[in-house]
């Protein structure tokens, strides 16, 4: 199945679809540890992180960026993908810069901060032991992914973040891995959607100069100009 077949008449029902039970059993061991991290962090959000788009009309967004999972101190303590981290840092900023992001990221739900003609999801939606899932949750949490991606109705340019949402995203779209290998930079193409890679903006990478704040930029370069209909 491609992009475009993912789309249908009942988008909206798959809005519904795209996200978990807050007390979501399907993965039992991350299911524990969301236990186990509900009487450590008491005030934690400690539940699958919602997707985060647009405040009016977020299924009309064009952009979906996918990242791995929360992370617990991240959103699994603040409900919003990529808020309460260094991640966050690196990516609302770059977001901002491109125009896909309205206000200042403080590093909380409510700090006003809004996304514009973007969703961000997780491809697991439940924080991870040592932020490593494992294959079979990673499979377990994909139907949300895939629902996520029927949802949005406009949809035009995904941006995975790491080779574990890239290979769930493929996954997702019935993309076999062999035709589009990952590479930070790298930009397959399908019926519908331009899927971009970029290596996960984590502080490990960063730190490591395996990622760089300029690399970062021309990845959100290239889907801003392939948002803009300057590339064809």
């Amino acid at each position: 199945m491609r992009a475009g077949a993912l789309k249908h008449a009942g988008a909206a029902d798959d809005g519904a679809r795209a996200e978990p039970a807050r007390d979501c059993p399907f993965c039992p061991r991350l299911a524990g540890y969301r236990a186990a991290n509900a009487q450590s962090f008491p005030s934690y959000y400690n539940g699958p992180a919602p997707s985060f788009g647009p405040p009016i009309d977020p299924l009309a967004a064009r952009l979906l960026i996918v990242g791995l999972a929360p992370g617990l101190h991240g959103a699994n303590r603040t409900g919003r993908p990529f808020t309460g981290d260094y991640a966050g840092d690196l990516l609302y900023g770059t977001l901002g810069k491109f125009g896909f992001s309205h206000g200042v990221y403080e590093a909380r739900p409510n700090d006003g901060l809004t996304l514009i003609d973007a969703m961000i999801a997780n491809a697991v939606r439940c924080a991870p032991p040592g932020n490593k899932p494992t294959p079979e949750e990673i499979r377990t949490c994909r139907p949300f992914l895939r629902a996520r991606i029927a949802s949005l109705e406009n949809l035009k340019a995904i941006v995975c973040l790491g080779r574990v949402a890239h290979d769930s995203t493929l996954a997702a779209l019935g993309v076999k891995p062999k035709d589009a290998r990952f590479g930070h930079g790298a930009a397959h193409e399908f019926p519908g959607v331009v899927l971009f890679d970029s290596y996960h903006c984590s502080r490990y990478n960063t730190n490591t100069g395996r990622l760089t704040g300029p690399m970062f930029e021309q990845v959100f370069a290239a889907v801003r100009l392939r948002l803009s209909g300057a590339s064809a």
